[in-house]
């Protein structure tokens, strides 16, 4: 029985993680854990996710639980993962990251802290989002330097972060596969005159808005046809149950910084 550990347990995230947990038999909610100072703290956490009565109130103190745990799952907010973090490599306990809007500072802190322990660190833990990366990797290949590339991402209002890390990552793959570099030839958002397009480019379009869920659609426009290769989430719960099962897989793996392709066993 893997014992896992939620931070931000009272937030949607953190919910359906709670939610996701009880579907696995060889995983058991453990710790529940949030900020100070909200009024949640010392509720259950089952009651607060609507699954019943779990025996595990929400903490404030992670330090204080890392004794009880062995995987701690951390889908929250940039300087809270980064604390999160340095409390987990301090005590050797495994993290699954699913937080997004991270800088290279806090990227690289991760890295370094899996040279002594596992983590999990993914943009998205959706399998169909990976098995897209698969898709976007081949389509890169086929198509080469002979079409236009655009990728175009959708959230709900709350988000806070653009482009996503799923976009993000999206454009990595396709930048890889064709011996770009992202950094180099990204385009964020469009206004006025740009002039031509630059064919090594590749366009990014942010789009936020009521509760869409997730949505990430990358073109391949080419000559007289263009292919989309488009991902649509319809609930929280395909990222949940995503990091619950990378979680189960990261409990027998040794140190370093891992990915759903290691977890789903896609590593070339």
């Amino acid at each position: 029985m893997v014992k896992l550990a939620i931070t931000g347990a009272a937030g949607r995230m953190g919910k359906t993680l709670i939610t996701a947990i009880q579907d696995v038999q060889d995983a058991e909610l453990i710790c529940a854990i949030e900020r100070p100072g909200i009024p949640q703290i010392g509720q259950d956490a089952g009651d607060l996710a609507g699954v019943g009565h779990l025996g595990v109130p929400l903490t404030d103190d992670l330090a204080a639980a890392c004794d009880q745990f062995d995987v701690l799952i951390d889908f929250t907010i940039a300087p809270a993962t980064a604390a999160n973090l340095e409390v987990c490599a301090a005590h050797g306990k495994k993290m699954v990251i699913g937080t997004t809007g991270l800088d290279e500072t806090q990227k690289a802190h991760i890295h370094e802290a899996g040279q002594k322990l596992g983590i999990v660190f993914a943009p998205n833990y959706s399998i169909g989002v990976t098995a897209t990366f698969k898709l976007l990797e081949m389509a890169a290949k086929i198509f080469g330097d002979e079409v236009d590339i655009e990728i175009t991402e959708a959230h709900h209002r709350h988000k806070v972060d653009a482009p996503s890390g799923t976009a993000l990552r999206m454009g990595e793959v396709v930048a890889d596969a064709l011996g770009r570099n992202l950094q180099e030839v990204a385009i964020y958002g469009r206004e006025g005159i740009t002039g031509e397009r630059d064919r090594p480019t590749i366009g990014f379009s942010t789009i936020r808005g009521g509760d869409i869920v997730g949505e990430h659609t990358v073109m391949f426009a080419g000559a007289g046809e263009r292919l989309e290769i488009t991902h649509r989430a319809h609930s929280r719960m395909n990222f949940a149950q995503g990091a619950v099962r990378a979680a189960c897989w990261l409990a027998g793996q040794g140190a370093g910084v891992y990915d759903m392709q290691d977890v789903l066993g896609l590593r070339d």
